[in-house]
């Protein structure tokens, strides 16, 4: 049974506590990336800032942050429960926001959501539109993905492997929190609220809360601008695209999506897409997408930190 965010939140189990947004600096260069407002990201399903120290450890969007720093960017990275329902993360996101305004001085903010960090942006839009000049969607879950569907439907049938199973994923949740240094108890972790968020029919339920840049059809185009908000998206299609690359175990789970066609891995094409498609098709799996893991790629695709600084220069 699918968890709705006001049941949640009148409840009494609602804890958005989150830790503050990360200013991403660098001595500027060039001017190229340089926006009105900030540029806020925001992390997907099991994401994070950091894993790990400054000198050992893993950045979610290797190498775009300092790029567009670099570039003369203002640019932000946010910390929101790597496993949870939608408006939790939200909320969350939306403290840091608030947060970003107050230091920057800045009325808006660019947000940027990779994965399940797409409908977690649409939150913002939806409850502070005032907060928001623009929303880009990367990989993102607009219309939830199969692979969440089959994970319920597994739980349906197997009652017996979920507590066992959301243990081991909340586990790896709180992980998550305490390898970037944060108090795991700080932040709200449940993996099967994130299943249901993710599924098709979670994501059809918040497109109707937040229909802003949503598409119409299946596999449509959302409004350019919708609500005085800018909409954009991207996303790719690969899947084994460096065999050195660990990603490449989604080859496996992206059989699960229309029989391997069209998808990143873990995110169909038409669920990525939202407002105005910039690219639809990119050779990236669903990790290259954010540069990772370490920036392998297939050999011939974009270099996903000069895409995401041209997106910055079009913002």
């Amino acid at each position: 049974m699918l968890l709705t965010a006001s049941l949640i939140l009148s409840s009494g189990f609602f804890n958005a506590q989150a830790s503050e947004a990360t200013q991403v600096t660098a001595k500027a260069t060039s001017t190229y990336a340089k926006t009105k407002y900030p540029i806020v990201f925001t992390h997907g399903m099991a994401g994070f800032i950091r894993v790990g120290t400054d000198q050992f450890g893993l950045d979610y969007w290797y190498q775009i942050l300092p790029d567009l720093a670099r570039n003369g960017a203002n640019v932000w990275a946010t910390r929101v429960s790597p496993f949870n329902l939608t408006e939790i993360r939200g909320e969350q996101l939306l403290q840091q926001v608030e947060d970003i305004r107050a230091v920057t001085g800045a009325a808006k903010v660019n947000l940027i959501g990779h994965s399940h960090g797409g409908p977690t942006i649409r939150y913002v839009a939806g409850v502070k539109p005032q907060y928001v000049a623009s929303l880009t969607g990367v990989g993102a879950t607009n219309k939830g993905s199969p692979v969440s569907d089959l994970i319920l439907t597994i739980r349906d049938i197997a009652p017996v492997l979920e507590t066992p199973v959301t243990t081991v994923v909340n586990g790896l949740s709180k992980a998550i929190t305490w390898a970037q240094g944060l108090d795991p108890n700080s932040y709200p972790h449940d993996s099967l609220a994130s299943a249901n968020s993710l599924s098709t029919q979670g994501s059809a339920q918040f497109a109707k809360q937040y229909p802003l840049g949503m598409p119409t059809t299946q596999c449509g185009e959302g409004k350019a601008l919708d609500g005085g908000i800018y909409h954009y998206s991207f996303t790719g299609v690969g899947t084994v695209t460096n065999l050195l690359d660990v990603d490449s175990i989604l080859k496996a789970t992206s059989l699960l999506i229309d029989g391997g066609r069209d998808n990143d891995g873990l995110v169909p094409c038409c669920s990525a897409k939202f407002g105005k498609t910039i690219r639809d098709n990119y050779n990236w799996n669903h990790l290259d997408e954010v540069n990772q893991v370490l920036g392998l790629k297939a050999l011939f695709a974009p270099d996903p930190v000069d895409v995401y600084r041209q997106h910055a220069n079009r913002l």
